[in-house]
């Protein structure tokens, strides 16, 4: 199976994944530690200004202060050594970052990414590519103006990424796509017999890397295509949680002022201004051009305006979706929709991590159906119809689980097959009883959330780690329970409360069946491997296809003590009362 035409020289990215050691790229030192050569330059150069300008305007170059430096060097007549040990420190700094990047090596073969780097303290890292979590490409400004960029390989973990700063942005580009083919299990992973386009000369292509849109659905082969209204961007913003906490302490201190008559506080209220301003606009110019399509490797998440990321994350990398509707966005009918990923960069590793959970940063009801048409497929209809089918099937496999989020973002009760809080559910749910829910779709699970902060979340099957019942003193006396279905940690939590016991029992041991099976056909890690297709799962009629090992699991003894299940009437009803994942309620 080859691989998708796409833009650029995949040839020329062929060699970095022969398995042999290879190097970043030569300015590497320079956009590394050339800082700190500019942060010396620039306290030099401020210090001899006054110097400069007595050279050219004598006699405006003001009072000498005491104690500068550079005038000391001058009077004593040690200019020439004080030159020399400069000249002398940078050629040291320019040894040691040399050296650096002679050390700093990496590699690629069939199976991992390896990284080794550092003089005296060594450090190795790999990253297996069937456990790869996503590949993001980051070009902050300045090494965006020399046509470099980031390589960021994400893994399951703390602090496992691995890192190679910085590449050649067409290299960066290529090697990603090289990376992506041997990790889908592709047999051939094909190479592309475009040479590399230097037309118009060097300072031709810096401009149009520098120009060029953050994703190029024709270099991706991306087939659909999801973009957020920058008008709609900036009012989502103006609508938020933050603006609604600055308005409410800018009202504090102006009723404090007309109540004591005391103007410094004013003053506090700087500082707050200034951090809300760099808030909005860092955020602002990293969400504009936000794009989110879908490729044959996955889902590409573009942004960014000066400094630019886009991320490529492979099928079966998003462990839970939530779709949420702060109340300040409700008469628009806005949404937006985030992600659990098995990856937690530290020690400064990713500065996108926050934002590489937003998939759609704020969208109409329309736009959050085209992003979950592109999301779920991979993840839930390759649960349905089996990870070999084709794309179209796997749309067709997940076109319930669509359709029942998009109808069910505004609904309550038992609208959409929904189970939902019973009547006594509103002594801890008063607003969000008759929305509080769950309910099951080939290949997932649903819960419908909130009242006043809506979110609907989607739990892939083959992504459940595990299912827990919980129930306190007043849940026990009310016979309610919550069910918690654990993911890898994130942004979305998949935890519904104020159950009737016998439904909490049942969405407990419903999860737990399907989730066995949907893992046991599971082959995400290895997404074009070309293996026949296994049993297909979560469609009503094939539940016993994968024989879960001993059966149903057996259900808490204190869950069932003295709590009726629901339908049945009585009370401390075993386990094997509960009807099975297929059966009709």
């Amino acid at each position: 199976m080859s691989a998708p035409p796409h833009k650029g020289n995949a040839a020329a990215a062929a060699p970095l994944t022969d398995g042999e050691w290879h190097r970043l790229h030569p300015l590497t030192p320079l956009l590394k530690g050339g800082i700190f050569l500019v942060v010396i330059l620039g306290y030099v150069l401020n210090n001899l200004r006054d110097q400069i300008v007595e050279v050219f305007i004598p006699g405006s170059g003001g009072p000498q202060e005491d104690g500068d430096p550079v005038r000391y060097v001058y009077e004593h007549g040690v200019v020439g050594w004080v030159l020399l040990g400069i000249a002398v420190l940078l050629l040291v700094l320019i040894g040691l970052f040399y050296l650096s990047w002679r050390m700093h090596e990496f590699r690629v073969t069939g199976e991992i990414v390896e990284v080794r780097s550092g003089v005296v303290f060594r450090t190795h890292r790999k990253a297996r590519l069937d456990r790869i979590q996503g590949i993001n490409i980051s070009r902050p400004l300045i090494p965006r103006l020399f046509g470099t960029a980031k390589l960021e390989v994400a893994q399951a973990g703390n602090d496992a990424n691995v890192q190679l700063a910085y590449l050649g942005a067409k290299a960066a580009d290529d090697l990603r796509q090289r990376i992506l083919v041997l990790a889908s299990g592709a047999k051939d992973p094909g190479r592309s017999s475009e040479a590399a386009a230097a037309a118009g000369g060097v300072r031709h292509g810096r401009v149009g890397e520098f120009l060029a849109p953050e994703l190029d659905p024709e270099a991706v082969h991306a087939t659909r295509v999801v973009r957020v209204h920058p008008g709609r961007l900036i009012a989502s913003m103006l609508l938020s949680g933050t603006t609604v906490v600055i308005l409410l302490l800018v009202v504090a201190i102006i009723v404090s002022i007309s109540l004591t008559g005391r103007y410094f506080l004013l003053v506090s209220l700087f500082p707050a201004v200034i951090g809300a301003g760099g808030y909005y606009v860092r955020k602002f110019s990293k969400s504009l051009r936000y794009t989110i399509a879908e490729t044959r490797d996955g889902i590409r998440i573009g942004f960014g305006l000066f400094s630019t990321s886009n991320e490529t994350l492979p099928p079966g990398r998003i462990h839970a979706v939530s779709v949420a509707q702060p109340l300040l966005w409700r008469p628009f009918g806005w949404w937006d929709i985030r992600i659990n990923r098995a990856t937690n960069a530290g020690n400064g590793a990713s500065t996108n991590q926050q934002v590489s959970s937003i998939v759609l940063p704020v969208g109409t009801a329309a736009d959050v159906r085209q992003v979950l048409e592109i999301i779920l497929p991979e993840l839930v209809g390759s649960a349905v119809v089996g990870p070999a089918a084709s794309m179209e099937r796997m749309r067709e496999g997940s076109a319930e689980a669509v359709g029942v989020v998009d109808d069910s973002l505004t609904t309550s009760g038992d609208e959409g097959g929904f189970v939902h809080s019973p009547g006594r559910g509103r002594w801890l749910r008063p607003f969000s009883a008759s929305r509080n829910g769950y309910r099951f779709v080939p290949g997932a699970v649903l819960l419908r959330l909130g009242a006043v902060w809506r979110s609907l979340v989607v739990v892939p099957l083959p992504r459940v780690q595990s299912v827990k019942v919980t129930q306190g003193p007043l849940e026990r006396a009310l016979r309610l329970a919550s069910v918690h279905v654990h993911t890898v940690s994130g942004p979305v939590s998949a935890r519904v409360g104020a159950l009737d016991a016998g439904d909490a029992q049942r969405l407990w041991s419903g999860t737990t069946e399907r989730a066995v099976e949907a893992a046991a056909a599971d082959t995400s890690h290895r997404w074009r491997d070309g293996q026949e297709a296994r049993p297909t799962i979560g469609v009503p009629g094939h539940h016993a296809q994968v024989p879960v090992p001993g059966g149903a699991p057996a259900a808490p003894s204190w869950l069932t003590q003295g709590a009726p299940l629901a339908g049945t009437g009585d009370a401390g009803s075993g386990w094997t009362d509960v009807p099975g994942p297929g059966a009709v309620r």
